[in-house]
């Protein structure tokens, strides 16, 4: 099969196009033909060897996709050859076919592309756990989402909608913007716009907000300390660097930083988000959006779109 290989850590450069051997399936796995691949900012930091998790060397990188099941291995009954999926977690979607144990794939509705299906694991879920299971946001309560028109960003404004809440963002561009407004927000600002932060002070009337989802934490941490009300959680999702911050903005809010991470997640919450997440499929308030989809040979090419600001949706890579 054709699949994209890392050999070396390092930049885009290092994501080879290559012809390996197609993976047998196993017990209780299914093998899929991979249709879409998922691009996700943590692809990036996996490939670079920055994040921790990376895996021996060469490697097969991406862990979302959608496709149809191949073959079933012994012991699996929910997903018959033929069926179309979607999967999250597994190692390996940059390729033709992926094994996947059964755990990780779910139904993909008619009603949704493979694209679409490859853009669902790891941005619902980790909007979904952040949201959630992190900060324990409840309806009725302000959350402000930094970087709204990514992939996290969308299933976080999609999240809050349909769960009460009262949804503040920022996105880049006016494509972004107006995306963001269309699926619920109640404002959206331009986070490249001087004074940002006072024009969400002032529409708040200086109270904060509950909750912040920060994308970005490197550029926007030390920012989210003033816009956080008192009490008020900040969840980092993501982070390409280092800060400084100073700390008694922290105490004097009794403000909460909460480090989000899906690798981590017990399997009882796994459960719990993919629940959700078909829930929110079947009854239409979880929509993802496509930005760009790629061929698979072209992956630096992803790689190098989706660390550029801009964002509108996800891109994906086709096979």
């Amino acid at each position: 099969m054709k699949a994209i290989v890392v050999s070396r850590f390092g930049g885009p450069e290092v994501l080879e196009y290559k012809e390996i051997a197609k993976p047998e399936v196993q017990k209780d796995s299914v093998l899929i033909a991979v249709k879409a691949a998922g691009v996700n900012p943590v692809d990036t930091y996996i490939r670079a060897g920055s994040f921790g998790y990376q895996k021996s060397l060469p490697f097969v990188p991406g862990i979302d996709g959608a496709g149809i099941v191949e073959e079933a291995g012994e012991g699996v009954s929910k997903f018959p050859k033929g069926q179309r999926v979607f999967f999250q977690g597994v190692m390996g979607s940059y390729a033709e076919y992926v094994v996947c144990p059964e755990s990780h794939v779910f139904a993909l509705p008619p009603s949704l592309s493979f694209s679409q299906g490859a853009a669902i694991g790891s941005p619902y879920a980790t909007a979904y756990h952040g949201l959630f299971q992190c900060a324990e946001a409840q309806a009725g309560q302000s959350v402000l989402v930094h970087g709204a028109s990514g992939g996290v960003g969308i299933a976080a404004v999609q999240w809050a909608k349909s769960h009460g809440l009262s949804i503040l963002a920022t996105a880049g561009t006016p494509q972004g913007r107006e995306l963001v407004l269309g699926m619920g927000a109640e404002k959206v600002f331009n986070h490249y716009e001087e004074g940002y932060v006072e024009q969400i002070l002032d529409y708040t009337k200086n109270q904060g907000v509950e909750i912040i989802l920060e994308m970005l934490a490197n550029k926007n941490l030390e920012k989210d300390l003033s816009l956080v009300a008192d009490r008020g959680k900040i969840v980092v999702i993501g982070s390409r660097g280092r800060i400084e911050i100073d700390p008694r903005n922290i105490l004097r809010k009794e403000a909460r930083l909460i480090g989000v991470n899906l690798f981590l997640a017990t399997p009882t919450q796994r459960k719990s988000i993919f629940s959700a997440i078909e829930a929110g499929l079947m009854n239409n308030t979880l929509r993802p959006v496509i930005r760009a989809e790629i061929p698979l040979e072209k992956a630096s090419l992803a790689h190098e779109m989706i660390l550029k600001p801009g964002a509108a949706g996800k891109i994906i890579l086709v096979t």
